[in-house]
């Protein structure tokens, strides 16, 4: 028994010190430099790890980890600051409300290295990694962002220009360009909402863990990765449904696209030029124009049918191009100059030329036009433009909206806008696309009336809707532009009409000088100036500002109505204004046009006051499920998704009572590589290869062959 008892009390002191053996082990394990402890959950929201600003003048209360917004505008969200090294981290969490009924809540998350002021929009950003995503009115979403692994050949990022996003954007990502050891800032934003949007965010939190490992291409060094573009201009490294691999690849997709064509070949209830002839008829004056119908606005087509214009932009082969300057190592097998495909190195779209030209850029390579002419043969020009006729009439569209190929417009075959932009001499210091035109200068009538006589053709063709003016001109709050004046050179045309409105005003210097706490000693010296001038002088200002947007639309009207009085002036395409801008407008434009780049109009409204008819001159979705790296403006999941958003949107402007048409931007995919402003968005109808995304064709047609059925019933419950 003793013996017994003898081994198991040896066995017992065996087992504790092998168990002591192997604490020990652990501790030293762990405490060895190349092992580190496991981090644990950061929870921003706790007072203890990160400061909470606002952006964008938002108010914002919080209250047990549940942050409530409100914007004050059209921007805004949060910003948590601190010090953080993030590698052992592998997502951001949080959960977000929309309170509103009506809007989406488009969002933008940046992670950045150090705080910095970045534009809220979804493009790469050195030291920024950004994602987005939308919240449906009154939902709920859980939101996880996951952090990629390190780049292993950052050589091969930096080699990435001129393009919005690069082939490093996945996953709704727009940079891996993150140094995590050292972020000081995340910021949780929100854009192009109204004032007032209430949401809010909670369950703020970065999750330890091991990160996703990074996509294929990724890995591949410089000689591996590059030329990452093929021949047919798609990128190279990765497969997707519809993908062209050869030329017999495009000869399919033309069988496929012709039975497709054959099997649905447009709505019924058409009237010559896409009017609804089923409905009720009004005088037709040869001539497109507007009216208001039973508390609904309409176009009315020239034989007097009820029109609404369901349209899109750049029906051209020339929407592939792409800058080749310092980047032709990107592209695989370019044609020689004197092949029969190196005639695209010369093709251009003609409204966008001059952007090119006044960038510098050379060199510019047509992928859409080369693909065009491998499908359609060396008559590819007039094939494509009988092509654009049909699947417009097979998708349920019924105008070709501006930017498109001339020779398409005018086949007298769809009804079509057109766009003149006037480049004359700018008030100094303005910006935008261009900078803002001084409608005082003798020039801008003259190129005003110039670039419409060169549109004479049009002008006496019925099939002509009518012609924007500009685009997204940048006006500023209401005295911007007068502020730019009043500091401009002595020579320009708007400061002269300024200084000789303040003579009237005030009659002397001294006067003036009393009222803006200035010290001029005389009005020569007032128009020498060169600088910002006191807050005083607001009122003045803002009234003057009035005076130059006056200036410019009385103009264009003046012109237009001389010119081409059969024609409807279709507005500046406004994709931000202020109040006097739009009061004033109304006065002269027959259409105010907006390019609105939300989810939908539900939200969309006139201010008080302004009864007028509205073209939506620009909207789109995208998605990153097809090759190319940018969704463009507002962001899908996936093609199903873009194509139902595209169905809802459009509706909501048929339910709209002032909205008299949309025209999505724009027909085919701009290319992957970026065109003269690094755009590289997948918005087409069409591929960079002319094959239709049948997902979207699908829901254009749904919605296209019943609009005068649906925009009729709306009608009849609001009467």
């Amino acid at each position: 028994m003793k013996n017994h008892l003898f081994c198991f009390v040896q066995k017992m002191q065996m087992k504790n010190h092998l168990l002591n053996i192997g604490i020990l082990a652990v501790l030293i394990f762990i405490g060895s430099p190349g092992c580190k402890p496991s981090p644990s959950p950061l929870i921003l929201t706790e007072q203890s790890q990160a400061e909470l600003t606002p952006y964008a003048d938002t108010r914002i209360d919080t209250l047990n980890h549940i942050i409530e917004l409100i914007s004050q505008g059209g921007s805004s969200g949060i910003i948590f600051k601190g010090e953080w090294d993030l590698r052992g981290y592998n997502q951001l969490q949080f959960k977000v409300q929309n309170h509103d009924s009506v809007q989406y809540l488009q969002m933008i998350v940046q992670i950045q290295e150090e705080l910095k002021k970045a534009p809220i929009n979804a493009r790469v950003l050195r030291g920024t990694m950004t994602d987005q995503l939308y919240v449906g009115p009154g939902e709920t979403k859980n939101v996880k962002i996951e952090f990629s692994s390190d780049v292993p050949y950052p050589e091969v990022d930096s080699c990435f220009t001129g393009m919005r996003n690069t082939p490093y954007s996945v996953n709704e990502h727009y940079s891996y360009s993150l140094d995590l050891s050292k972020i000081q800032a995340i910021k949780l934003l929100a854009r192009r909402h109204t004032a007032g949007m209430r949401y809010s965010i909670s369950d703020v939190m970065l999750l330890p863990g091991k990160r996703a490992e990074s996509i294929s291409w990724m890995k591949m060094n410089k000689l591996e990765f590059f030329p990452f573009i093929d021949k047919y201009g798609q990128f190279k490294h990765k497969e997707w449904p519809g993908k062209t691999h050869n030329d017999e690849d495009l000869r399919q997709a033309r069988k496929k696209e012709e039975k497709d064509l054959a099997a649905h070949p447009g709505a019924t209830d058409r009237s010559r030029y896409g009017g609804w002839k089923n409905g009720p008829r009004q005088k037709g004056t040869g001539h497109f124009r507007v009216a208001k119908i039973d508390g609904k606005w309409w176009m009315i087509d020239p034989e007097g049918y009820l029109f609404w214009s369901h349209g899109v932009v750049r029906v051209t082969t020339s929407s592939g191009i792409t800058p080749l300057d310092g980047r032709n190592y990107y592209f695989e097998d370019l044609p020689a100059v004197d092949d029969e495909l190196g005639q695209f190195y010369f093709t251009h779209d003609a409204l966008l030329k001059p952007y090119y030209t006044a960038r510098g850029i050379d060199s510019t390579y047509d992928y859409s036009s080369a693909n065009a002419y491998r499908k359609y043969g060396s008559d590819y020009k007039a094939l494509y433009a009988d092509l654009a006729h049909r699947r417009l009439r097979s998708w349920g569209l019924n105008t070709i909206a501006n930017s498109s190929d001339k020779a398409i417009c005018m086949m007298d075959r769809t009804a079509y806008t057109d766009r003149i932009e006037i480049h004359s001499v700018p008030i100094e210091g303005t910006t935008g696309w261009w900078p803002f035109m001084d409608p005082f200068d003798p020039s801008f009538a003259e190129t005003m009336r110039m670039r419409l006589l060169a549109q004479k053709d049009q002008l006496d063709d019925p099939w002509c809707l009518g012609f924007f003016v500009d685009n997204e001109i940048k006006w500023g709050d209401t005295k911007s532009l007068a502020s730019f004046t009043i500091k401009a050179p002595t020579t320009q045309r708007a400061k002269i009409a300024m200084i000789n409105w303040l003579q009237k005003k005030y009659k002397t210097i001294t006067t003036l000088n009393n009222h803006w706490g200035t010290t001029f000693g005389s009005w020569k010296e007032l128009r020498a100036n060169r600088k910002k001038v006191p807050t005083a002088a607001n009122g003045d200002l803002t009234e003057f500002n009035k005076k130059i947007i006056e200036a410019y639309f009385s103009t264009v009207q003046r012109i237009f109505k001389e010119i081409a009085p059969q024609k409807l002036y279709l507005g500046c395409r406004f994709a931000g204004s202020n109040a006097d801008v739009l009061a004033i407008a109304t006065r002269y434009c027959d259409v105010i046009s907006y390019n609105i780049y939300r989810n939908d109009l539900q939200w969309f409204e006139l201010p008080a006051g302004i009864d007028k008819p509205v073209m939506i001159g620009e909207f789109h979705f995208g998605a990153m499920d097809r090759g190319l790296f940018h969704p463009g403006q507002v962001y899908t999941e996936n093609q199903k998704v873009r194509a139902q958003m595209y169905y809802n949107y459009v509706r909501s402007a048929l339910e709209h009572p002032s909205v008299i048409g949309t025209h999505w931007h724009q027909f085919s995919d701009q290319a992957a590589t970026g065109r003269f402003d690094g755009e590289n968005f997948q918005v087409g109808f069409t591929d960079i290869c002319d094959k239709p995304y049948y997902e979207t064709i699908e829901k254009i047609r749904e919605i296209g062959y019943d609009m005068y059925e649906i925009r009729s019933q709306v009608q009849q419950l609001n009467e």
